[in-house]
């Protein structure tokens, strides 16, 4: 079983937007992210803690600015907390053993896929196409991608 987690290591790595975003709880400017207009077939994972977050397959355009996803492909690895940070009530997601501030969650996403939009700050993120899951140690992931 893989072990995901914060280290030192995995911190010092970060770009200062990707630290600004997972280690200060920042958001990217809309539009701006590298992975809004990826269409690739892939896995998405926290850049911190390498921990599987969400499948190609469940990302559409949601025209917010950010990348957005109707569920996590692993939900243990999503935890969500109550934000208050801009005078209204929203929910805040992070990655499970990372820690990473990935974004927040709506409840405004396609009805016919569950209702929810996860909207992902790209920064938080590390794309891995299909074809490189399986060397990289995400293959048990494969049968929730599909090519696109």
């Amino acid at each position: 079983m893989t072990q995901y987690s914060k280290t030192a290591e995995a911190i010092a790595r970060l770009d200062p937007e990707s630290y600004r975003v997972t280690q200060q709880d920042a958001t990217e400017r809309p539009g701006t992210g590298a992975y809004l207009d990826n269409k690739e077939a892939g896995l998405y994972v926290d850049i911190v803690s390498g921990e599987p977050l969400f499948a190609s397959s469940d990302k559409y355009e949601s025209g917010c600015g950010w990348p957005s996803f109707t569920k996590p492909i692993e939900p243990k690895h999503v935890t969500e907390k109550i934000d208050t940070s801009l005078a209204r009530t929203r929910t805040e997601v992070r990655s499970t053993h990372g820690d990473s501030h990935l974004g927040h969650v709506f409840n405004d996403g396609p009805p016919d896929r569950g209702g929810l939009r996860y909207c992902i700050n790209s920064a938080a993120l590390r794309f891995i196409p299909k074809a490189e899951m399986q060397a990289q140690g995400y293959g048990d992931y494969l049968d929730q991608v599909e090519d696109i």
